[in-house]
């Protein structure tokens, strides 16, 4: 059974610049929803689709990688709703502030699921 202090200490990774070891535990054959309706929304089966689909595009347009930093995380049983925001700027200058929220399914300590909410917009206007 997972608990929140967990699920903190996984997602500080995020936060610390050290994404390599929060994606430790995620499970290569992840599901991960992207909703929305934006270049990088979609389903991606694996973590490295998911990896390359997403955070790989936008750091291509960010001064430095993405950091996401936790807002506020719920649990209940093996699922969790992780509030999110990244505090980033554009190579050309523009503040790329997106709020995301991860709803995430465990399995023995390993993300096995997760859909992801965020601002369509923001990712549209900063991609394009």
């Amino acid at each position: 059974m997972i608990d929140k202090n967990w699920v903190l200490q996984l997602f500080s990774h995020l936060e610390c610049g050290r994404p390599e070891v929060f994606f430790e535990s995620v499970a290569d054959d992840v599901i991960w929803e992207v909703t929305g309706t934006h270049p990088l929304a979609g389903v991606y089966t694996t973590k490295l689709d998911f990896i390359s689909g997403t955070i790989a595009k936008l750091n291509e347009v960010l001064e430095s990688p993405l950091r996401l930093k936790v807002l506020s995380c719920l649990l209940d049983g093996s699922v969790a709703a992780v509030e999110l925001i990244a505090d980033s700027t554009t190579k050309s200058g523009s503040a790329f502030n997106n709020r995301y929220c991860w709803v995430c399914e465990f399995e023995s300590h390993k993300l096995v699921k997760v859909r992801a909410y965020l601002d369509s917009a923001l990712v549209s206007k900063t991609l394009s």
